[in-house]
This record gives C-alpha cells, structure tokens and sequence, in this order.
C-alpha cells in the first residue's frame, strides 16, 4: 500500500533581489524523486483556501510551494489585509512577483528529493501570473485558472499591463480553464489568447466552461461549480501527469 503521508509548514525562501518572504511548502513524506509545483495563490491572498490547494497538490506526488507575493505589504497582517495593501499600490509588480517566483523555482529544484521538472499553476489574478511566469522562467508546464489581463486592459489605477506581447517567449505547455460567463477574462479575451498562442506556434489547450463564471474552483464562495471544477482537476492532474512526471 502506497503511504500517503506528507510534510507542510512554512517557510522562509530567497525572492526578488535576495529578498525574504513566506512561502508555505507541502510535499510528501519519502525520497522521492518528486516533481514541483508553484501554486500562485488569488487576489484575496495568501489565505488558507490556497494552502489547502497546495497541500491537496502533495497528496497527488507533488513538492508544491506556495510563496506569499504579498509578504511584503503585511507579513504578520492577515490575507485580507495584506492583499488590501497590494491592491492599495496598484498591484504586485510584475517584474517582482517574475523574482519571487523565479526564488521559488531555485528551491524546489534544489530540494534534494526534486525530480528537477517543475510546473506553475495559478488562479484568478494568480492565472495571469502563471502565464507571465510561463513567458519568463524556464518552466515544464503552466495552467492558467481564469487569469484575467492577460490580453484585456487592467481597470484604472492598476500598475498592470497586458501580457500578451511576451507569448512568443513562453517556455511550456500550457492549460487555461474559464468560465464562459466570467468577465476578466471574458470568451473573447480568451480567444485573443488563443490568437497569438496559435500565432507563435505553442502548445496549448483551452477549455471553457458553460455555466461556470469567475473563482469555479473555489469551494468557498458562491461562484464554486462543482461539475466543472471537477472536471478542471481532472485535466489538471492530466497535463501535470503528462508533462511534469514524464
């Protein structure tokens, strides 16, 4: 019988320009060799509805790690404040959050149990982090959950801008799972994406969910649809099987 223990705690991990923040690590419990998961958590935060995704992913063989991109704006503060103050400031930085992760990427291939493969997936804001982190890191495979402004416009007094223009340097195969009645990213943002990832010859796939609008996946809120985020889970172990324990 296969043990299905594991190990989660948090830590402290190297980030943008040597900088500490926290990061919340689980992995399980054994020798490995394990593959890697970077979990970009929402808009709301480094909050426990993330945590438990991140530990779900080391349930499923993964040394998954999940850095706090707002540790900066608060590191005793509460999520909700923390994320509060990030949004105050216009956002993460791109380019920070590119180093954060970046730091994230460095650790977990340097865990001496590491398969060395290491993918990224995120949510909501969390989802066009992933597609940014995917142009700019040398990943093995991204999934972008409903990241919004990847190709649309940020709202008023964001420091955001679209991404799109980096496709041509995206560096893994990608999965992107939406809600056909989400607003950011709408059907039509999303077909723009698949324009220019099409346009630059990558490897993807996309499915949109009828029914289903923005934050599906999370069992939380209102917005969770279980049929289609039963059905996403099932297609992320799928394109993380594929491409990170390959």
């Amino acid at each position: 019988m296969k043990y299905e223990g594991m190990l989660a705690e948090t830590i402290r991990i190297a980030g943008h320009d040597g900088d500490e923040i926290g990061a919340y690590l689980a992995r399980p419990l054994g020798s490995g060799p394990f593959p890697g998961v970077i979990v970009i958590h929402h808009m709301p935060g480094w909050d426990e509805a993330t945590k438990e995704i991140t530990r779900r992913f080391a349930a499923h063989g993964y040394a998954a790690l999940c850095p706090n991109l707002h540790y900066r704006e608060g590191p005793d503060s509460s999520p909700d404040d923390a994320a509060a103050a990030a949004r105050a400031a216009g956002g993460v930085p791109d380019d920070r959050f590119v180093g954060d992760t970046g730091g994230a990427l460095r650790y977990l291939r340097a865990l001496p149990y590491a398969s060395g493969k290491v993918g990224v997936i995120g949510y909501c804001s969390g989802g066009r982090q992933a597609y940014l982190a995917a142009c700019r890191l040398p990943l093995d495979a991204a999934i972008d959950c409903y990241g919004a402004f990847v190709a649309g416009t940020p709202p008023a007094g964001s420091s955001l801008q679209p991404i799109i223009g980096l496709t041509s340097s995206l560096s893994c195969p990608l999965l992107g799972l939406f809600g056909a009645e989400d607003m950011h990213p709408s059907p039509a943002e999303t077909a723009r994406i698949e324009e220019a990832l099409n346009a630059h010859h990558k490897h993807y796939e996309f499915h949109t969910y009828p029914g289903a609008g923005h934050a599906f996946f999370a069992t939380d809120r209102v917005s969770y649809r279980p049929e289609a985020a039963g059905d996403g889970w099932q297609r992320i172990w799928a394109w993380f099987g594929q491409y990170l324990n390959a």
